[in-house]
Protein backbone atom coordinates (compact mmCIF):
# COMPACT_ATOMS: atom_id res chain seq x y z
CA UNK A 1 0.00 0.00 0.00
CA UNK A 2 1.28 3.50 -1.06
CA UNK A 3 2.03 5.93 2.02
CA UNK A 4 0.36 9.52 1.21
CA UNK A 5 1.40 12.61 2.99
CA UNK A 6 0.17 16.20 2.36
CA UNK A 7 2.39 18.79 2.46
CA UNK A 8 1.59 22.17 2.89
CA UNK A 9 3.36 25.22 2.79
CA UNK A 10 3.36 29.52 2.67
CA UNK A 11 3.80 29.59 -1.19
CA UNK A 12 4.02 33.35 -1.03
CA UNK A 13 8.17 33.01 -0.12
CA UNK A 14 10.37 32.05 -2.60
CA UNK A 15 12.78 30.27 -0.39
CA UNK A 16 9.80 28.46 1.39
CA UNK A 17 8.82 27.28 -2.35
CA UNK A 18 12.59 25.85 -3.15
CA UNK A 19 12.46 23.95 -0.08
CA UNK A 20 9.08 22.39 -0.56
CA UNK A 21 9.41 21.47 -4.05
CA UNK A 22 12.80 19.55 -2.87
CA UNK A 23 11.22 17.62 -0.21
CA UNK A 24 8.40 16.49 -2.61
CA UNK A 25 11.01 15.00 -4.74
CA UNK A 26 12.47 13.72 -1.83
CA UNK A 27 9.41 12.31 -0.63
CA UNK A 28 8.45 11.01 -4.56
CA UNK A 29 11.93 9.40 -4.91
CA UNK A 30 10.96 7.51 -1.38
CA UNK A 31 8.12 5.80 -3.03
CA UNK A 32 5.51 8.03 -1.55
CA UNK A 33 2.31 9.78 -2.43
CA UNK A 34 2.27 13.93 -1.60
CA UNK A 35 -0.55 15.55 -1.99
CA UNK A 36 -0.86 19.40 -2.51
CA UNK A 37 -3.56 21.71 -2.72
CA UNK A 38 -3.69 23.13 -6.02
CA UNK A 39 -2.77 26.14 -6.59
CA UNK A 40 0.56 25.37 -4.28
CA UNK A 41 1.39 22.75 -6.97
CA UNK A 42 0.92 25.59 -9.12
CA UNK A 43 2.91 28.01 -7.27
CA UNK A 44 5.75 25.48 -6.91
CA UNK A 45 5.74 24.21 -10.49
CA UNK A 46 5.51 20.88 -8.41
CA UNK A 47 3.30 18.95 -11.25
CA UNK A 48 5.58 17.65 -13.05
CA UNK A 49 7.39 15.76 -9.73
CA UNK A 50 7.13 12.46 -8.97
CA UNK A 51 4.58 10.92 -6.90
CA UNK A 52 2.40 14.83 -6.06
CA UNK A 53 -0.91 14.63 -6.43
CA UNK A 54 -3.64 17.19 -6.49
CA UNK A 55 -5.38 17.17 -2.72
CA UNK A 56 -9.15 17.51 -2.76
CA UNK A 57 -9.77 21.35 -1.39
CA UNK A 58 -12.76 19.88 0.61
CA UNK A 59 -10.93 16.95 2.13
CA UNK A 60 -7.02 17.60 1.64
CA UNK A 61 -5.74 15.00 4.63
CA UNK A 62 -8.21 12.10 2.80
CA UNK A 63 -5.99 9.01 3.14
CA UNK A 64 -2.90 11.04 4.58
CA UNK A 65 -0.77 9.63 7.61
CA UNK A 66 0.60 13.11 8.39
CA UNK A 67 0.61 16.45 7.38
CA UNK A 68 3.35 18.12 6.71
CA UNK A 69 3.75 21.96 7.19
CA UNK A 70 6.55 24.52 6.19
CA UNK A 71 6.08 27.74 7.54
CA UNK A 72 5.60 29.82 10.67
CA UNK A 73 2.67 29.66 13.42
CA UNK A 74 0.49 30.75 11.02
CA UNK A 75 0.60 28.44 8.32
CA UNK A 76 0.45 25.68 10.87
CA UNK A 77 -2.59 27.20 12.13
CA UNK A 78 -3.72 27.46 8.64
CA UNK A 79 -3.27 23.58 7.62
CA UNK A 80 -4.51 22.59 11.83
CA UNK A 81 -7.97 23.84 9.80
CA UNK A 82 -7.69 22.50 6.79
CA UNK A 83 -7.48 19.32 8.18
CA UNK A 84 -9.67 19.54 11.88
CA UNK A 85 -11.42 16.38 12.27
CA UNK A 86 -9.47 14.71 9.71
CA UNK A 87 -7.64 12.42 12.22
CA UNK A 88 -4.32 13.52 10.88
CA UNK A 89 -1.63 14.64 12.52
CA UNK A 90 0.01 17.99 11.51
CA UNK A 91 4.16 18.42 12.17
CA UNK A 92 5.51 22.04 11.41
CA UNK A 93 8.88 23.15 10.13
CA UNK A 94 9.79 26.19 11.52
CA UNK A 95 10.14 28.79 8.93
CA UNK A 96 9.01 31.65 10.83
CA UNK A 97 10.02 33.68 13.88
CA UNK A 98 8.98 31.90 17.32
CA UNK A 99 7.49 29.28 16.06
CA UNK A 100 5.90 27.35 18.89
CA UNK A 101 4.01 25.00 17.18
CA UNK A 102 6.40 23.62 15.36
CA UNK A 103 8.36 20.39 15.83
CA UNK A 104 11.52 21.18 13.87
CA UNK A 105 13.55 24.14 12.59
CA UNK A 106 14.51 24.84 9.20
CA UNK A 107 17.81 23.74 9.67
CA UNK A 108 16.68 20.21 10.82
CA UNK A 109 13.99 19.73 8.03
CA UNK A 110 16.54 16.41 6.47
CA UNK A 111 16.11 14.89 9.64
CA UNK A 112 12.95 15.63 10.04
CA UNK A 113 12.17 14.41 6.09
CA UNK A 114 13.84 10.66 7.81
CA UNK A 115 11.58 10.97 10.59
CA UNK A 116 9.16 11.28 8.14
CA UNK A 117 10.08 8.56 6.49
CA UNK A 118 10.56 6.37 9.20
CA UNK A 119 7.14 7.07 10.92
CA UNK A 120 8.82 7.90 13.87
CA UNK A 121 6.64 10.14 15.53
CA UNK A 122 4.46 10.17 18.34
CA UNK A 123 0.98 12.39 18.53
CA UNK A 124 0.08 14.47 20.69
CA UNK A 125 -3.58 15.90 21.66
CA UNK A 126 -4.20 19.22 22.36
CA UNK A 127 -7.21 20.74 23.90
CA UNK A 128 -9.11 23.61 21.41
CA UNK A 129 -11.88 25.16 21.85
CA UNK A 130 -15.62 25.70 20.50
CA UNK A 131 -16.86 28.89 19.94
CA UNK A 132 -20.70 30.48 19.37
CA UNK A 133 -21.71 33.69 18.31
CA UNK A 134 -25.13 34.88 19.30
CA UNK A 135 -27.51 37.84 18.67
CA UNK A 136 -30.62 38.19 20.93
CA UNK A 137 -30.14 33.81 21.38
CA UNK A 138 -29.86 33.36 18.12
CA UNK A 139 -26.83 31.88 16.67
CA UNK A 140 -25.03 34.16 14.01
CA UNK A 141 -21.66 32.03 13.88
CA UNK A 142 -20.01 29.13 14.87
CA UNK A 143 -15.96 28.97 14.67
CA UNK A 144 -12.83 26.71 16.59
CA UNK A 145 -9.64 27.78 17.85
CA UNK A 146 -5.99 26.04 18.76
CA UNK A 147 -4.65 29.53 20.36
CA UNK A 148 -7.23 31.68 21.20
CA UNK A 149 -10.46 33.21 20.72
CA UNK A 150 -10.49 37.08 21.63
CA UNK A 151 -13.20 39.30 21.50
CA UNK A 152 -11.28 43.10 20.87
CA UNK A 153 -13.02 46.60 20.19
CA UNK A 154 -13.57 47.52 16.46
CA UNK A 155 -11.63 50.68 16.34
CA UNK A 156 -8.92 52.94 18.22
CA UNK A 157 -10.79 55.34 19.52
CA UNK A 158 -13.80 53.47 21.24
CA UNK A 159 -13.36 51.29 24.75
CA UNK A 160 -15.34 48.03 24.57
CA UNK A 161 -17.20 47.57 27.77
CA UNK A 162 -18.19 44.05 28.01
CA UNK A 163 -18.92 41.13 31.21
CA UNK A 164 -17.18 37.92 31.54
CA UNK A 165 -19.37 34.78 32.74
CA UNK A 166 -17.83 31.75 34.24
CA UNK A 167 -20.30 28.37 34.39
CA UNK A 168 -23.48 30.83 34.47
CA UNK A 169 -22.35 33.14 36.91
CA UNK A 170 -20.99 36.52 36.19
CA UNK A 171 -17.25 37.03 36.79
CA UNK A 172 -16.21 40.89 36.23
CA UNK A 173 -17.29 43.83 33.65
CA UNK A 174 -14.92 46.02 32.18
CA UNK A 175 -13.98 48.57 29.87
CA UNK A 176 -11.01 48.25 27.47
CA UNK A 177 -9.34 46.57 24.62
CA UNK A 178 -11.16 43.03 24.70
CA UNK A 179 -10.79 40.13 26.05
CA UNK A 180 -8.56 36.56 25.39
CA UNK A 181 -9.87 32.83 26.01
CA UNK A 182 -6.98 31.11 25.38
CA UNK A 183 -5.32 27.32 25.59
CA UNK A 184 -2.66 25.85 26.97
CA UNK A 185 -0.91 25.72 23.75
CA UNK A 186 -1.90 29.38 23.19
CA UNK A 187 -0.53 30.32 26.59
CA UNK A 188 2.62 31.59 24.54
CA UNK A 189 0.96 33.42 21.58
CA UNK A 190 -1.15 36.25 22.40
CA UNK A 191 -2.13 35.56 25.67
CA UNK A 192 1.68 35.73 27.04
CA UNK A 193 1.47 39.18 25.10
CA UNK A 194 -0.82 40.49 26.99
CA UNK A 195 0.28 39.89 30.48
CA UNK A 196 -1.24 35.88 31.04
CA UNK A 197 0.84 33.00 32.53
CA UNK A 198 2.60 30.24 30.58
CA UNK A 199 1.17 27.20 31.00
CA UNK A 200 2.73 23.73 30.03
CA UNK A 201 0.59 22.01 26.62
CA UNK A 202 -0.25 18.81 28.98
CA UNK A 203 -2.13 21.15 31.24
CA UNK A 204 -6.03 20.88 30.89
CA UNK A 205 -7.27 24.45 31.51
CA UNK A 206 -8.69 27.66 29.97
CA UNK A 207 -6.74 30.69 30.40
CA UNK A 208 -8.90 34.00 30.48
CA UNK A 209 -6.74 37.02 30.24
CA UNK A 210 -7.79 41.16 29.59
CA UNK A 211 -6.86 43.08 26.81
CA UNK A 212 -5.44 46.83 28.37
CA UNK A 213 -8.54 46.63 30.80
CA UNK A 214 -9.34 50.06 32.37
CA UNK A 215 -10.47 48.42 35.90
CA UNK A 216 -8.82 47.34 39.34
CA UNK A 217 -9.13 43.53 39.53
CA UNK A 218 -8.11 43.01 35.68
CA UNK A 219 -5.64 39.94 36.42
CA UNK A 220 -5.57 36.81 34.16
CA UNK A 221 -7.55 33.96 35.13
CA UNK A 222 -7.30 30.00 34.95
CA UNK A 223 -9.98 27.52 35.03
CA UNK A 224 -11.18 24.02 34.49
CA UNK A 225 -11.26 22.58 31.20
CA UNK A 226 -14.93 22.33 31.74
CA UNK A 227 -15.84 25.36 32.56
CA UNK A 228 -18.39 27.15 29.98
CA UNK A 229 -17.50 31.05 29.65
CA UNK A 230 -19.36 33.56 28.08
CA UNK A 231 -18.69 37.00 26.87
CA UNK A 232 -21.17 39.80 26.69
CA UNK A 233 -21.19 42.84 25.06
CA UNK A 234 -22.84 45.52 26.86
CA UNK A 235 -25.58 46.82 25.40
CA UNK A 236 -26.29 50.59 24.73
CA UNK A 237 -22.13 51.26 24.29
CA UNK A 238 -20.51 53.21 21.64
CA UNK A 239 -17.54 50.81 21.48
CA UNK A 240 -17.82 48.10 18.90
CA UNK A 241 -16.44 44.63 19.02
CA UNK A 242 -14.71 41.95 16.54
CA UNK A 243 -14.62 38.62 16.96
CA UNK A 244 -11.45 36.58 16.19
CA UNK A 245 -9.92 32.97 16.17
CA UNK A 246 -6.74 31.98 15.85
CA UNK A 247 -5.85 35.52 14.57
CA UNK A 248 -8.42 34.74 11.63
CA UNK A 249 -11.55 34.45 10.29
CA UNK A 250 -12.80 37.71 11.36
CA UNK A 251 -16.21 38.31 12.97
CA UNK A 252 -17.83 41.85 13.34
CA UNK A 253 -20.03 41.62 16.79
CA UNK A 254 -23.47 43.76 16.89
CA UNK A 255 -23.82 45.72 19.96
CA UNK A 256 -25.71 43.03 22.34
CA UNK A 257 -23.09 39.95 21.17
CA UNK A 258 -23.09 37.24 23.48
CA UNK A 259 -19.76 34.88 22.60
CA UNK A 260 -19.82 31.14 24.35
CA UNK A 261 -16.74 29.42 24.69
CA UNK A 262 -16.35 25.87 25.26
CA UNK A 263 -13.26 23.45 25.77
CA UNK A 264 -14.04 21.21 21.91
CA UNK A 265 -14.78 17.74 21.99
CA UNK A 266 -12.44 17.27 18.72
CA UNK A 267 -8.96 17.59 20.31
CA UNK A 268 -6.15 19.35 17.36
CA UNK A 269 -3.46 16.39 16.80
CA UNK A 270 0.03 17.43 16.41
CA UNK A 271 2.70 15.37 15.30
CA UNK A 272 6.10 14.97 18.05
CA UNK A 273 9.21 14.12 16.70
CA UNK A 274 10.99 13.91 20.28
CA UNK A 275 10.48 14.21 24.14
CA UNK A 276 12.09 17.07 24.29
CA UNK A 277 11.14 19.21 27.79
CA UNK A 278 8.90 22.27 26.77
CA UNK A 279 11.55 24.25 29.57
CA UNK A 280 14.17 23.60 27.32
CA UNK A 281 11.66 24.47 24.32
CA UNK A 282 10.69 27.85 26.39
CA UNK A 283 15.08 28.54 27.05
CA UNK A 284 15.62 28.35 23.19
CA UNK A 285 12.38 30.00 21.90
CA UNK A 286 13.06 33.20 23.91
CA UNK A 287 16.61 33.15 24.99
CA UNK A 288 16.11 32.85 28.43
CA UNK A 289 19.07 33.27 30.49
CA UNK A 290 20.32 30.33 32.15
CA UNK A 291 23.94 30.73 32.69
CA UNK A 292 25.22 29.64 36.07
CA UNK A 293 22.32 26.82 36.70
CA UNK A 294 23.92 23.77 38.77
CA UNK A 295 21.53 21.42 38.23
CA UNK A 296 22.22 17.39 37.81
CA UNK A 297 24.72 16.43 35.54
CA UNK A 298 22.15 13.36 34.37
CA UNK A 299 19.22 16.30 33.82
CA UNK A 300 21.85 18.56 31.53
CA UNK A 301 23.50 16.06 29.45
CA UNK A 302 20.05 15.54 27.96
CA UNK A 303 18.95 19.39 27.58
CA UNK A 304 18.91 20.64 24.13
CA UNK A 305 22.57 20.53 22.29
CA UNK A 306 23.48 18.36 24.91
CA UNK A 307 25.70 20.75 25.94
CA UNK A 308 28.55 20.00 28.87
CA UNK A 309 28.15 20.96 32.34
CA UNK A 310 30.63 23.01 32.29
CA UNK A 311 29.28 25.04 29.06
CA UNK A 312 25.69 25.28 30.14
CA UNK A 313 22.78 25.66 28.04
CA UNK A 314 22.48 26.86 24.68
CA UNK A 315 19.64 29.12 24.79
CA UNK A 316 18.93 29.73 20.93
CA UNK A 317 19.24 26.87 18.14
CA UNK A 318 21.59 27.80 15.41
CA UNK A 319 19.41 28.35 11.95
CA UNK A 320 20.96 28.10 8.22
CA UNK A 321 20.04 26.05 5.18
CA UNK A 322 17.90 23.17 5.40
CA UNK A 323 20.58 20.40 3.99
CA UNK A 324 18.50 17.55 2.91
CA UNK A 325 21.35 15.57 1.56
CA UNK A 326 22.42 14.16 5.01
CA UNK A 327 20.58 11.55 6.53
CA UNK A 328 18.16 10.94 3.23
CA UNK A 329 21.30 11.84 0.64
CA UNK A 330 20.87 8.02 -0.51
CA UNK A 331 17.14 9.04 -1.85
CA UNK A 332 18.34 11.29 -4.40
Amino acid sequence: MTRRILLVTNATRAALRRHTRDLAVLFGRAGLHVAMLPEDIEALEAGDVRGVVAADPDRPADGAEVVCVLGGDGTILRAADMVRGSGVPVLGVNFGHVGFLAQAEQDELGDTAQQILDADYAVQERVALDVVARDGGVEIARRWALNEVTVEKASRERMLELILEIDGRPLSSWAGDGVIVATPTGSTAYAFSAGGPVVWPDVEALLLVPISAHALFARPVVVSPDSRIAVELVAGTEGRGVMWCDGQRPLDLPGSARIEVTRSATPVLLAQLASEAFTDRLVNKFALPVHGWRGSPVAEATTVGDRSAQDGLEPVRPTGTPDLDGRVGQLW
